[in-house]
């Protein structure tokens, strides 16, 4: 088992989101997380990574998140935002920055593979030259999930990454994320506002639901 989150529960104000929330993540998962606006889906995924809290327990490789190093559980259980500011410079420095961090020491950035990467995913690698304040919003999902890609994490948790894409677009990073989760012992908790996506996307579902 990869991760476990167990009797999870979160309230906002005098809300109460989701309660006595379980659910186990194995090798080869794909989660299709359900639910309307409003009902905490991103704080469960910015809690499951160690962003935010919730109430219960949560779990890697057998081991509770708190009894880890936080930039090593980060590195492995990966939150990966619908959007993000990136520091001035190109596209080509945002991917290497965080390979210059001590958490990804045993990694080394490829220029070939962030160009390879970026093909797969429908953009022209030229765009590593290209300055993160002139992307478009699709162009920066793309950069974020080339990122998060490119550090070989354990466990992806995506948080709407393909809204501002365009239909061919976002089927591609759709496929290269279940081509990425069958090549390794490796999972994925998706978050998605298109029905289409989730259902490509998941091999089970979790519902959650606002409670009062």
């Amino acid at each position: 088992m990869l991760l476990k989150v167990v009797d999870a529960s979160r309230r906002v104000g005098d809300r109460t989101l989701w309660t006595e929330l379980s659910f186990d993540l194995a090798a080869g998962d794909r989660l299709v997380v359900a639910g309307a606006s409003g009902t905490g889906k991103s704080l469960l995924l910015r809690g499951i990574a160690g962003l935010d809290e919730f109430d219960g327990g949560c779990e890697f490789r057998g081991q509770p998140q708190a009894e880890w190093p936080m930039p090593r559980y980060r590195a492995q259980v990966m939150y990966v935002p619908q959007t993000a500011a990136l520091a001035s410079g190109s596209v080509a420095d945002a991917l290497q920055a965080p390979f210059a961090l001590a958490v990804h020491a045993d990694r080394e950035y490829s220029t070939d593979a962030a160009e390879n990467l970026l093909a797969v995913l429908g953009r022209d690698p030229a765009m590593l030259a290209a300055e993160t304040e002139n992307l478009s919003g699709g162009e920066l999902q793309s950069v974020l999930l080339a990122r998060a890609l490119m550090l070989e994490p354990t466990v992806l948790l995506l948080d709407e990454v393909t809204s501002a894409l365009d239909a061919e677009v976002a089927r591609r990073a759709e496929e290269v994320l279940v081509d990425w989760v069958d090549a390794g012992e490796r999972a994925l908790i998706w978050v998605g506002h298109d029905a289409g996506g989730r259902e490509r996307m998941g091999t089970a579902s979790l519902s959650i639901g606002a409670q009062r």
